[in-house]
């Protein structure tokens, strides 16, 4: 699987950031998020903030293990009211927007400063610093979706990049359920299988394996099969169980569940259970 390169992601976290805080302009950051209803708009900017600090921390620093939040600088915004988890007013926007800014900037300049092969702690598959710059582009591009979403403002995002993202999920889930996460692990039953396809990118050229090998947005289909011990993944074109098929934004905002799969926007031809059962089960932590 060629990945999109650390520099891009660098350059994404900082592009996306500004996409997120362009939604949030002028929006009332009170309102409930469809996609994220314990959260107000306030509040997932305010996750997207912390968590690019906390990432940066711990690229900085070489962390070895997880860094606790009383340990990330500037971890709140200078001059808010609200926590983030409780009912507060939230912070002032103008100082929500230009901290959002800083901490996107400053993360992708750690990253930059350092090989992605770096080592450090992370809670996944990969300790490195390389990873750290993929997920928090990916954090990024789907909060912005759900701010989107709040806010009521057009999303997408380009091909490629959506295209990693899916890419990027199946990873998670496939390490979730390989350790032992309860829903992830119900991810399994062998002779059953879904097709993602995205109509508006070029036919599929991926080759067999379990996690694929298509470029970028090319071949943006997926083959994920169902197994006795768990499932497995690839690009491809081939006929399954259900097929979710649309554009490829749409398709990636239903796989992480920020859009119903019953809407106009995409077609489930098929078993449309089988896809519910995975949506509902394709979650972790």
């Amino acid at each position: 699987m060629t990945l999109l390169g650390h520099d891009r992601y660098c350059d994404e976290i900082v592009g996306q950031t500004d996409r997120l805080r362009a939604a949030l302009a002028g929006a009332d950051l009170s309102v409930t998020v469809p996609s994220c209803p314990d959260w107000t708009l306030g509040q997932l900017a305010l996750h997207v903030g912390r968590a690019h600090r906390w990432a940066e921390t711990i690229v900085r620093t070489r962390a070895e293990e997880d860094i606790p939040d009383n340990r990330v600088p500037d971890f709140e915004v200078p001059g808010g009211s609200g926590s983030g988890s409780g009912s507060g007013s939230g912070p002032d926007p103008a100082a929500l927007d230009a901290w959002l800014a800083e901490g996107a900037e400053k993360v992708a300049a750690t990253l930059r400063a350092v090989a992605p092969e770096t080592a450090v702690w992370s809670w996944g598959w990969e300790r490195n610093a390389g990873f750290w710059a993929r997920r928090m582009t990916h954090e990024t591009v789907i909060h912005r979706a759900d701010a989107a979403l709040a806010a009521g403002v057009p999303y997408e995002v380009a091909p490629e990049v959506a295209a990693d993202a899916i890419d990027e999920w199946l990873q998670c889930l496939a390490f979730a359920q390989a350790a032992g996460d309860p829903e992830a692990a119900e991810l399994r039953g062998g002779g059953r299988s879904i097709h993602l396809h995205a109509t508006d990118t070029a036919d599929a050229t991926g080759t067999a394996g379990t996690t694929g090998t298509a470029t970028g947005a090319e071949g943006a289909e997926w083959l994920i099969e169902f197994g006795d011990d768990g499932f497995t993944w690839r690009r491809g074109h081939e006929k399954a169980t259900v097929a979710l098929r649309g554009p490829l934004t749409e398709v990636l905002r239903v796989f992480y569940r920020r859009l119903p799969a019953d809407s106009e926007l995409v077609e489930v031809l098929g078993d449309a259970k089988l896809l519910d059962f995975w949506l509902e089960r394709a979650t972790f932590g």
